[in-house]
């Protein structure tokens, strides 16, 4: 039973990425003219970075590790030093050792912040005129609202799997404050956990036409002895419209279709 579960754990692993790869072979990996030339970032009429806004979508790439595991093969920008609280490191351990059979994510919850943004779904940004809005073609087509009319965090916000985003300008990054989160995420597929504590700081930053570099700082002292952060880039497919994603494996309510 138990090599069963592990072959079955393994094949559910192995669909995942050929997900991943088949997701990634019908986005380009990045933007530019004829010759392979990127442009410069643009912008809209207010002067701020243009982040999308229906003119294509961002391609993120799958990051299984945001402390960055294996220099070689990951993609965040360099090891981060994570300092568990006890209980987390083995809340940590014991994911590690079960091959995270137990990923939330496998069983159609939405992924949480940060890890929507390191999984390997397109989403779109449109910038209004009091915040910005993302949409996300999987975590069962998730959207999240990012005030930036200057309001604060609201004084009890209802826990959530996206949390409670306000955000501002800082010079071209748009940096988001997230508050307010439910305990049903992981951070990322590793299993790094969180508690209903967690603060998260984002930074999205349009280097140029082709590139959104992410930016993200966790803050958690219920599970970390000191706040982490990690880094790394987006590419932009211009001209990608998101697909439909139904993910309904966990639908409990298909035995009681029965028919006459």
């Amino acid at each position: 039973m138990r090599a069963w579960l592990a072959g079955a754990i393994v094949l559910s692993a192995l669909c995942s990425l050929a997900f991943a790869q088949a997701i990634a072979g019908r986005i380009p990996e990045r933007s530019g003219s004829a010759t392979g030339a990127v442009g410069p970032t643009p912008r809209l009429p207010d002067g701020h970075p243009d982040l999308g806004n229906e003119k294509g979508s961002w391609n993120p790439r799958v990051i299984a590790n945001l402390a960055g595991g294996d220099p070689n093969r990951s993609p965040v920008e360099r090891q981060v030093d994570v300092s568990f609280q006890p209980w987390a490191r083995a809340v940590f351990e014991d994911r590690q050792a079960n091959l995270q059979k137990h990923d939330p994510e496998s069983r159609c919850l939405p992924p949480g912040i940060p890890r929507v943004m390191a999984t390997p779904f397109p989403f779109q940004i449109f910038q209004l005129k009091d915040r910005v809005l993302f949409v996300f073609e999987g975590g069962a087509h998730v959207w999240r609202t990012i005030f930036t009319d200057g309001r604060p965090h609201s004084e009890d916000p209802n826990p959530s799997f996206l949390g409670d985003s306000v955000g501002h300008w800082d010079g071209d990054t748009l940096v988001v404050d997230v508050v307010g989160f439910n305990e049903a995420t992981w951070l990322d597929q590793a299993g790094h956990p969180h508690t209903d504590a967690l603060h998260v700081i984002e930074r999205f930053t349009r280097v140029n036409e082709a590139t959104l570099h992410y930016q993200v700082t966790i803050d958690d002292p219920k599970a970390y002895t000191k706040p982490w952060t990690t880094a790394y880039t987006i590419p932009w497919a211009a001209g990608f419209e998101l697909y439909e994603y139904i993910c309904q494996e966990n639908n409990r309510d298909l035995p009681h279709m029965v028919g006459k």
